[in-house]
């Protein structure tokens, strides 16, 4: 029902209509793959032959997906519990059901992938284990047909260059994660939101856009190129947002009049940007690059071993509380730059990391949901625990590779990250 909203109580509502029993906690997931050619790795257009398009429309032919289109145009599927959507630059998405545990959310991923891969691999098409598409450049990716987004694309360009970048070539993975009541849901939120740096640090896979190394995590240089709201100065904020703008960037070239950039500027310039975690009617947790597929279930179930036992709740907040709210924004920076060699003080983001980890297996060890050969959800953080304690994250890895035995090369790059290269467990 679309009531109206009348008052902030409506709003307060809004979020209460989502607290549930515990018996009632459910774990759903997202994920966000990039397509592209296994020819040449570019990306891979939405429309005419061999495109998004037509992949979709082969699911529905063959596994039964109900189709929906806008101005005649399939843009998304529905299934029996999931659905597949497809973000703006082409990427595909499993909008997964909501799962009691991560060995329901496998079975679905695993589903979802041999159906996508049968139907790939007839149209020459490959899906990468990677956070951004490696190769094509923005104007060479084909922008989805729905009104949405072709009201949001160029307000983005107005707004700050890589808003575009974000939009179509970037994929990750989202956990969205129940709450029991309000003190609950600001406790998870919280937690989750102290946890940041770490994830962006252990979840990192974007090194490679326009098809070579970016020589950063993104996060910087995107918030770099974003419009300004304002400058605090004492208790007065002057206002920045009046035509024509300037992003921080410029800000940092050319001041503001006689103002001059601090990092206390850049302070509080990171904290009018995108929200890495959000509440909805559940705890939305937005901050992990796609992953290869053995490790895209490491996010939703370490989050459901941290966030679903109160012992590992509290667990994880003492990892991270003594940070301030502006050291984490610039730990966010410094995972963005440096991944798990980041430091918080003396400790480096690795042994944070591991600490986080073994915690999460801790709290799924308690909750004890097992599979047909009597393993617990935990399986599903060991490869993840092994590429932390060696102090590696995904990007770091192909970094190495890149530089070394795929020398540079696009066709070792595309095969080396391909589904097809590791097949799912």
């Amino acid at each position: 029902m679309n009531d109206l909203v009348e008052s902030k109580e409506h709003l307060i509502r809004y979020f209460e209509t989502g607290a549930k029993p515990r018996s009632e906690w459910r774990v759903g997931s997202e994920y966000e793959k990039i397509a592209v050619s296994a020819r040449d790795g570019r990306a891979l257009p939405f429309s005419g032959p061999g495109g998004v398009e037509e992949i979709l429309g082969r699911l529905v032919e063959r596994y039964g997906y109900e189709p929906e289109d806008e101005h005649g145009r399939i843009v998304a599927l529905r299934g029996e519990r999931a659905a597949i959507t497809v973000e703006p630059g082409g990427q595909i998405e499993l909008s997964g059901e909501q799962c009691d545990n991560i060995h329901c959310a496998h079975r679905e991923f695993s589903r979802h992938i041999e159906e996508l891969i049968n139907v790939a691999d007839e149209l020459g098409v490959v899906l990468l284990g990677l956070g951004m598409q490696p190769i094509s450049r923005i104007n060479e990716i084909e922008l989805l047909p729905k009104a949405r987004y072709h009201i949001m694309y160029p307000y983005m360009a107005r707004k700050g260059r890589l808003g575009q970048r974000m939009m179509k070539q970037t994929a990750g993975v989202q956990s969205n994660l129940d709450y029991g009541d309000e003190a609950d849901a600001m406790r998870k939120l919280r937690i989750s939101t102290g946890i940041v740096p770490l994830l962006y640090a252990m979840f990192a896979n974007s090194p490679l856009s326009d098809g070579s190394l970016n020589g950063y995590r993104d996060y910087a240089e995107y918030a770099l190129d974003v419009p300004m709201y304002f400058l605090i100065r004492g208790h007065d904020y002057i206002d920045l947002t009046k035509p024509p703008g300037i992003t921080f960037r410029q800000y940092m070239e050319r001041g503001w009049g006689r103002e001059r950039a601090t990092t206390d500027d850049w302070t509080a310039h990171l904290t009018t940007l995108f929200i890495e975690v959000r509440l909805k009617k559940y705890i939305e947790v937005r901050t992990a690059d796609s992953q290869p597929p053995a490790l895209m279930l490491s996010l939703p179930a370490l989050l459901k071993g941290v966030l679903y036992e109160n012992d590992c709740l509290e667990a994880a907040w003492d990892i991270v509380k003594g940070w301030s709210y502006p050291e984490r924004i610039g730990l966010i920076d410094a995972a963005c730059k440096f991944g798990l060699n980041a430091r918080a003080g003396r400790v480096s983001f690795r042994d944070l990391a591991l600490e986080l980890l073994l915690i999460a297996i801790e709290g799924l060890a308690r909750q004890h949901a097992l599979n047909d050969r009597g393993e617990d959800e935990s399986i599903y953080l060991l490869r993840l625990l092994d590429q932390v304690r060696n102090g590696h994250t995904q990007a770091s890895l192909i970094i190495d590779r890149w530089k070394g035995r795929w020398n540079y090369e696009v066709s070792r790059l595309v095969e080396g990250t391909s589904y097809q290269a590791e097949a799912y467990p």
